[in-house]
């Protein structure tokens, strides 16, 4: 066993990600929605670039949806799908190559991929730079790295709802928060493994259940049940599922009764370097001016506009400017 799957010291307990998957696995097509969502998301994005790859991988493939939805597309000849869990790997489609590999010890050579795409799966991930690192290594020049993985808006009613029915039932709350990544802090992990051009948005899905019990079912089913390491010997106590339904249902239950439960997911874009890729424009290079293309006035530092003049604003979304999207989903 890999020290990185059992390090105490590290966030997640890769053996019990594994595990999660695996239990997941025998009634995965009951549960794939979210991740068969994703994928055709990522496939549309890059349906966006005008370059063929020939040699892709499916990081982190669960079922092969991912594989499924990149088929066909940009010149793809090859796909080679790799999973954590082998019950995972094993349902991938015969026409795609699949092997058992840790996102954490990439198997691949140096220089031997023109795409490595994921669909919710790195968030799960200790060391995410070191992980992104290996990717940027395993890609030729100026190969695409597409990913997806949840974000830490994920969720946060219902881990908010079973802190505060554990703090009601047993008089503290355990661990349970996982440490997802942030969506400003994105676009700074692709630059520290070397990323060209590295590109951050996100999208928010919503989905609507019965109960939050429901809910719960439904993340077992996904392998996406808790698997921090400091509660990993902690079990949920059955009153404290219940209270915790019970808050949910208080503060997010519909006209309906369904409750609304939230996924973040948080896209990322990067290539490997290349000398014919874009650079950026040296300080004070820029042939017009930013107050031409506002078709504003510009005042020296200090000045201050005059009272009778109006200036117009440009505003953008950061990371890449695609606005954060959405859709509603009944499970």
């Amino acid at each position: 066993m890999s020290p990185a799957m059992s390090d105490p010291q590290l966030p997640f307990d890769r053996t019990l990600v594994r595990r999660h998957r695996e239990r997941a696995a025998a009634a995965w097509p009951d549960h794939d929605f979210l991740v068969r969502e994703v994928a055709g998301r990522l496939g549309e994005r890059l349906d966006e670039i005008r370059r063929r790859f020939p040699v892709a991988l499916d990081l982190g493939c669960h079922g092969g949806e991912l594989a499924e939805a990149l088929g066909g597309r940009n010149g793809i000849e090859r796909i080679v799908a790799c999973d954590l869990s082998e019950a995972m790997a094993r349902r991938v489609p015969g026409d795609t190559s699949a092997l058992v590999a840790d996102e954490e010890l990439l198997p691949f050579a140096e220089g031997s991929l023109d795409l490595v795409a994921s669909a919710l799966s790195l968030h799960w991930v200790n060391d995410l730079p070191g992980a992104l690192l290996q990717v940027r290594r395993a890609l030729r020049p100026d190969g695409l790295f597409l990913a997806a993985m949840l974000g830490g808006e994920t969720l946060a009613g219902l881990r908010a709802a079973l802190v505060q029915a554990d703090g009601e039932t047993s008089g503290g709350a355990g661990p349970r928060v996982s440490p997802f990544a942030d969506l400003r802090d994105a676009g700074g992990l692709l630059q520290r493994a070397g990323f060209a051009l590295p590109v951050v948005d996100s999208d928010l899905i919503e989905v609507t259940y019965p109960h939050a019990l429901a809910l719960m079912q439904e993340l077992r089913g996904m392998g996406e049940s808790s698997a921090l390491a400091a509660g990993r010997k902690a079990f949920s106590r059955r009153d404290s599922l219940l209270r915790a339904a019970e808050i949910y249902a208080e503060r997010f239950a519909g006209p309906d009764g369904r409750v609304a439960a939230t996924f973040q997911v948080i896209y990322l874009t990067g290539w490997a370097p290349h000398a014919s890729q874009q650079k950026p424009l040296r300080p004070g290079s820029a042939a017009a001016r930013l107050a031409e293309a506002l078709d504003s006035v510009e005042r020296p530092a200090g000045d201050k506009a005059a009272p009778a003049e109006t200036t117009r604003n440009a505003r953008g979304t950061a990371h890449g400017g695609r606005s954060p999207g959405g859709s509603d989903q009944d499970r």
